[in-house]
């Protein structure tokens, strides 16, 4: 029988990760077309709100009954308004691993809910869901993206020489592929320990779940 991720909902001090849903679809649309998702990320440009449909309605329940990944809304808790998105895929339940990514809206960047997000999912992860291993990748000039995943604890393992295609803006206002190297993090149970401790100290958050 193919394990899968079970419907959750995790709470941080600031942030609720949820199931995405159809009143997301606005929002989602919205935030997608921004400069840096479209340059960093394989989102089709323009984003439509039926391509935000269709991600909500069929891509991630395929992915989830599959097996093989996981997408949750990323919000806030006092306004319940879409700061981004966290995206589980290609999970291997055997090796008990999975690639583990992120997108935040514009409005919501500097904050640190990137950060708050993905370390609460790993938490969730390793101590509920048995995983042993998170894997993170990110272009070579995503500098914000390794920020975040150097914040949670990851380890980077090395480079993907020419892996990873990213876009440009053009001239005439066209956008461009460009081939990039991966960086190749990964983040081991052990490895959030010290983080978990540094936040707490820090006024930070302690995340709890609750499923069917």
């Amino acid at each position: 029988m193919t394990n899968t991720f079970p419907e959750i909902s995790i709470s941080t001090e600031r942030l609720v990760l949820r199931p995405l849903d159809e009143d997301d679809v606005p929002a989602l649309a919205e935030m997608m077309n921004d400069e840096l998702i479209a340059a960093w990320t394989s989102v089709p440009q323009p984003f439509d709100e039926d391509g935000a449909r269709d991600w909500i309605t069929e891509y991630a329940p395929k992915e989830r009954a599959a097996g093989t990944g996981l997408d949750l809304a990323v919000t806030e808790f006092l306004t319940q308004r879409l700061v981004g998105v966290i995206q589980l895929t290609k999970t291997n339940w055997h090796v008990r691993s999975t690639e583990l990514s992120y997108i935040i809206a514009p409005w919501a960047r500097g904050e640190g809910y990137a950060s708050e997000a993905a370390l609460a999912m790993a938490q969730w992860l390793f101590r509920d869901q048995g995983l042993e291993r998170i894997e993170l990748r990110t272009a070579a000039d995503n500098t914000a993206s390794q920020q975040v995943a150097q914040k949670i604890g990851c380890i980077s393992e090395g480079v993907l020489r020419n892996a990873c295609i990213a876009r440009t803006r053009t001239e005439d206002g066209a956008l461009a592929e460009v081939r990039t190297d991966f960086i190749v993090w990964s983040l081991l149970p052990e490895d959030i320990e010290g983080v978990t401790e540094q936040l707490a100290e820090a006024g930070g958050f302690t995340a709890f779940s609750d499923w069917n």
